[in-house]
């Protein structure tokens, strides 16, 4: 039986071997996991079809095409051969064979005053030796006085005030040297192109939490006996975003080409960091979806995240971005927009820090806010006023809640 590459989606061609669990020769069973596969949008595992000894065909880290055979499986335990083992056997045995004609016959065939080819070939190493050494110090003498010369000012002009080229990198054996994979390839060229083709400006402010962290401590237990998930942050400014991305429509739209294209539905994207890369599944219709909707969608989507069991739909499309640094202790930051999308909420981490309430300095829980998005639609006007309803909401959610 052949194990081959899955089909995983229409614009996936490839996958990166990148974990074998089993050895060439080892004895499976059935549902046995025999390897993971890596894709530029997801990872997924593969598992034994039926029981029988295995017989790699591609190693770990070979990129395969779809379709492409990467092992077989002898069924109930039958022994499978590697293409060309014959072959190979063959040149063993021939390998193995004695040498026809004695060394010393050969050497009687050779003609007076030649030198043996023994000596002639050691002599011919020790030229190219020689030869290659010659090379390599021409080229450094030439690199230093490259390097010397560009870090001269030209007649004239006064002295750089730091290094104009890029000088050589130092590698040694403390140097580790890994092959990219296949989804961090493609989040570098996702976020290059985000630096690149969009206008991206971040706007800043910040929100109290004190109502919404009594609001959240009061209803936890009875929330969660209810729903059998917890009533976390995130539902609340997903719930935020879809209020302010109403009122302000262009946050929720995309540019195409000389078109803006609005769109009256929200598909939210929920940024999460993976082992392999940050990958952003996207909550359909989240305006749809209550409190408990929101957070087991977000459940659901962390534990296919941590096991690789993420599908590629869930990843396709999305209207606006919300990304939360503030899990992993990030203060402030700028988030990068997830093309074609137009912008994305930046959360980070609560600290206490002193206010001036009322007149009065209190220490409040606080969290900054930063907005990105692509000035070519979104002017500052609205991106501030997106903020401001976002804080709106999160300061007071208890008028929400009511319609007020």
């Amino acid at each position: 039986m052949d194990i081959v590459v899955p089909e995983v989606g229409e614009s996936i061609f490839e996958a990166t071997i990148s974990k074998w669990h089993v050895a060439d020769g080892d004895t499976v069973n059935k549902d046995d996991l025999l390897c993971e596969l890596e894709t530029d949008k997801i990872s997924l595992e593969l598992n034994a079809e039926s029981s029988g000894t295995i017989r790699l065909q591609a190693k770990e880290g070979e990129t395969v095409k779809v379709g492409a055979t990467i092992a077989t499986l002898g069924e109930g335990g039958e022994e499978t051969k590697e293409p060309g083992d014959k072959d190979q056997v063959a040149e063993k045995e021939s390998a193995e064979q004695p040498e026809e004609k004695p060394k010393k016959e050969a050497e009687e065939r050779e003609p007076a005053g030649e030198k043996p080819q023994e000596e002639a070939e050691k002599e011919a190493g020790e030229a190219e030796k020689k030869e290659t050494a010659k090379k390599e110090t021409e080229e450094r003498k030439a690199q230093k006085q490259t390097v010397e010369s560009l870090k001269k000012p030209a007649a004239g002009k006064p002295a750089a005030s730091g290094p104009e080229i890029d000088l050589p990198i130092r590698e040694d054996e403390r140097t580790r040297r890994v092959a990219m994979s296949p989804i961090r390839k493609k989040i570098a060229a996702h976020l290059l192109y985000a630096r690149q083709q969009t206008a991206m400006l971040t706007t800043f402010n910040e929100a109290d939490l004190s109502v919404l962290q009594k609001l959240r401590a009061d209803h936890q237990d009875a929330f969660q006996k209810k729903h059998d998930v917890k009533l976390g942050m995130m539902s609340f400014f997903i719930r935020a975003c879809i209020e302010a991305l109403q009122e302000f429509p262009e946050a929720n739209a995309r540019i195409d080409g000389s078109d803006i294209v609005y769109q009256d539905f929200y598909d939210i994207g929920v940024a999460i960091g993976g082992e392999k890369g940050l990958v952003v599944p996207v909550i359909r219709d989240a305006d749809e979806l209550d409190y408990a909707g929101i957070e087991k969608a977000i459940q659901t989507y962390g534990e296919k995240v941590r096991n690789n069991k993420l599908d590629l739909p869930a990843l396709g499309g999305g209207t606006f971005t919300v990304s939360n640094g503030g899990v992993y202790g990030s203060m402030l930051s700028t988030p990068i927009l997830n093309p074609p999308q137009c912008a994305v909420l930046g959360m980070h981490a609560i600290k206490e820090r002193p206010v001036v309430v009322d007149g009065e300095i209190v220490v409040r829980p606080m969290m900054y806010l930063a907005l990105s998005y692509d000035h070519r639609l979104i002017d500052g006007r609205q991106a501030v006023g997106f903020l401001m309803k976002v804080k709106e909401f999160v300061e007071e959610p208890s008028e929400t809640l009511l319609n007020m």
